[in-house]
C-alpha cells in the first residue's frame, strides 16, 4: 500500500507544479500578444442569469488553445450546477481519431451577483478546491434570449463563440465576431468549428 500511495502523492505534486508553470507561461505569452490593455476589456452584459446560461452550447468558433488541440469537430459544452454551488463544465468533441474526447472543469463565480466573470479549474476534481491555477472565463457578450454567447478573458488569448444552434445565422455570427475584433481580439488565427453530428456520451 505504501508503494502505491507515495507515487500518487508525487504525481499530484508534479501535476500541480506543472499546472503552475503552464499558467505562468500562458500569462506571459498572452500579455505579450495583447492588442489592448487589460483595463479596456468590456463585459457587455450587466448581469448574467445563470439559469438561462445553463445547458448545451455548441462551439461555433475559437482561438487556438492547448486543451483543444486534438479536437477536430462537433465541439459542445454542457453547463450544470454542481453540488458545490459552482458550475460544472462538460466539454466534448470528436478528436482526430474519431473518438469522443471529454474534458471536465469547474467554474467559480468571481463577480456575484453580476455573474459574468468566472475562474475555471481543469484540475482533477479531488483537488479543484485549491484556489490556484484557475483560468479567467468572462462572458463578454450574450444576446437577450441566451442563444449566442461570446466568451473570452482579459488578456485576449482565448476566445469562444458559442450558440444553442450548431448552425446559427451567419449574420449573428459576424456581429459577435466584429464585437470581439472591436475589443482588441486578433481573429487571424480563428478556428471555425465543424459541426455535423453531436458527440454521444
Amino acid at each position: 500500500m505504501l508503494k502505491l500511495f507515495k507515487p500518487r502523492l508525487n504525481f499530484t505534486f508534479t501535476l500541480i507544479s506543472s499546472a503552475f508553470l503552464c499558467a505562468f507561461s500562458s500569462n506571459i505569452f498572452a500579455d505579450s500578444t495583447s492588442t489592448k490593455s487589460t483595463k479596456d476589456v468590456t463585459v457587455s452584459p450587466d448581469h448574467i442569469e445563470i439559469d438561462k446560461y445553463l445547458g448545451v452550447w455548441y462551439e461555433i468558433a475559437r482561438k487556438p488553445n492547448s486543451f483543444q488541440k486534438k479536437c477536430k469537430k462537433n465541439v459542445m459544452t454542457i453547463y450544470t450546477y454542481n453540488e458545490n454551488g459552482n458550475l460544472g463544465i462538460d466539454n466534448r468533441c470528436i478528436n482526430r481519431t474519431g473518438d469522443v474526447q471529454k474534458i471536465a472543469a469547474e467554474a467559480f463565480i468571481e463577480n456575484s451577483p453580476f455573474n459574468s466573470k468566472f475562474k475555471i479549474s481543469f484540475l482533477p476534481e479531488s483537488i479543484r478546491w485549491i484556489p490556484v491555477v484557475r483560468e479567467n472565463y468572462w462572458i463578454l457578450k450574450v444576446d437577450a434570449n441566451y442563444q449566442m454567447a461570446l466568451v473570452g478573458e482579459p488578456d485576449r488569448h482565448n476566445l469562444w463563440l458559442l450558440s444553442r444552434n450548431p448552425h446559427p445565422d451567419q449574420t449573428v455570427v459576424s456581429e459577435f465576431l466584429e464585437y470581439a475584433k472591436a475589443e482588441g481580439y486578433n481573429l487571424k488565427d480563428l478556428i471555425m468549428t465543424v459541426q455535423t453530428e453531436q458527440p454521444k456520451s
